[in-house]
C-alpha cells in the first residue's frame, strides 16, 4: 500500500522567542516492510542552521536552528511511503516466553545484546512488581511468547480507556495505571511497563495510522493523526508489532516513522528556546492513500 504523508506542526507564541534549537524525527522508517521516497521538511521561519543525521536507534532526526525573531513556528513535513502487508507471525508457534526471557538475563550473550537494552528502565517506563503481576495473568508456565502478548493485549483494550483529554505528554505512567484510562502513547507505555517486568523486551513505536471515514462521508484533511504501538522481540521473528489502542497485530494500516525506549526517544518534534513566553500548538496529519 502506498500512502502520500502530510504532517504540520504550529507553534503559537504569545511573546516573540530570540533563539530556538529543535529536533524533528518525521522522516518514515526504511526497513523491510516500508521504503519512503521524496521526503520534505519545510521550517518557518526558515532556519539557520540544518542537519541530518541517524541517531542510535536509527531514526533520521533532522537537528535545526533558528535565529531570528518570531512569535510563530512552523514545520509541515511531506513524503510518499509504501507498506508491504506482511503476514503476521502466528502466535502459537513462537517460543514459550520463559525461554525467551531466560536469554536476556545476565550474563548476555553478544547476538543478544541489542535487544537486552529494551529489557531495562527507560526514561519513561520504570520496571515494578505491580506490573510483572499483571502481566502474568497473560503469561503462563508454557505459554508461547506471541499468544501471551496476544492476551495481554486484549486485556489492555478492554480494560484501559481511550481518553483523548485524560492525559498528556507529561502524565507519569503510574497515573495512567491508576486511573486505567489514556491514550495510544499511554497504552504503549503500560505495555513496556508489563513485558519488561516480566524480563522480555519490548521497544516503543510512533507513527501513523490509517482512518476511514463514517461510510457515506468523505476522509476531511487533517484528520489523522500521530500513533504509538509497541514491538516484542520475539528470536524466531525479530521485533513483531502490537497496538492496544485497537487490539490488532499492525499489518499495511500502520506506518512506522521511529523507534524507541519510549516516547522521549522517538517525539516528532522537540526542543528549546528562549523567549515566547506561553504558546499554543496545532497539529494535522494526512494519511492519504494513493492505491
Amino acid at each position: 500500500m502506498e500512502y502520500q504523508l502530510i504532517h504540520k506542526t504550529v507553534y503559537h507564541y504569545s511573546e516573540p522567542v530570540t533563539v530556538s534549537q529543535h529536533a524533528a524525527r518525521l522522516e518514515p522508517l526504511q526497513d523491510m516492510r516500508q521504503s519512503a521516497k521524496g521526503f520534505k521538511l519545510r521550517i518557518e521561519p526558515a532556519p539557520d542552521v540544518v542537519t541530518t543525521r541517524t541517531d542510535y536507534f536509527g531514526n533520521r532526526t533532522t537537528v535545526f536552528g533558528i535565529r531570528e525573531l518570531h512569535k510563530e513556528l512552523v514545520v509541515e513535513s511531506s513524503s510518499r511511503v509504501t507498506v508491504s502487508g506482511v503476514t503476521p507471525p502466528v502466535p502459537v508457534l513462537s517460543p514459550v516466553w520463559k525461554d525467551v526471557a531466560a536469554l536476556f538475563r545476565d550474563p548476555v550473550s553478544p547476538q543478544n545484546t541489542g535487544p537486552y537494552e529494551f529489557c531495562l528502565d527507560s526514561p519513561l517506563v520504570r520496571l515494578a512488581p505491580v506490573f510483572a503481576q499483571w502481566a502474568r495473568e497473560s503469561f503462563g508456565a508454557n505459554t508461547p511468547l506471541l499468544a501471551g502478548v496476544v492476551d495481554l493485549m486484549g486485556r489492555l483494550y478492554r480494560e484501559f480507556e481511550f481518553d483523548p483529554v485524560a492525559t498528556d505528554v507529561a502524565t507519569p505512567l503510574e497515573e495512567v495505571w491508576e486511573e486505567r484510562r489514556g491514550v495510544c502513547q499511554d497504552f504503549a507505555h503500560v505495555a513496556l511497563a508489563c513485558l519488561r517486568s516480566l524480563g522480555l523486551p519490548a521497544r516503543y513505536v510512533s507513527g501513523y495510522l490509517r482512518t476511514v471515514p463514517p461510510p457515506g462521508q468523505e476522509r476531511m484533511q487533517g484528520a489523522d493523526a500521530s500513533h504509538a504501538w509497541f514491538a516484542v522481540f520475539c528470536p524466531a521473528n525479530g521485533w513483531v508489532d502490537f497496538d492496544p489502542t485497537n487490539n490488532v497485530m499492525p499489518c499495511d494500516g500502520h506506518i512506522t516513522v521511529a523507534v524507541g525506549r519510549d516516547y522521549s526517544d522517538v517525539s516528532p518534534l522537540c526542543g528549546i528556546l528562549t523567549g515566547g513566553g506561553e504558546h499554543t500548538v496545532s497539529v494535522a496529519v494526512d494519511v492519504i492513500p494513493l492505491g
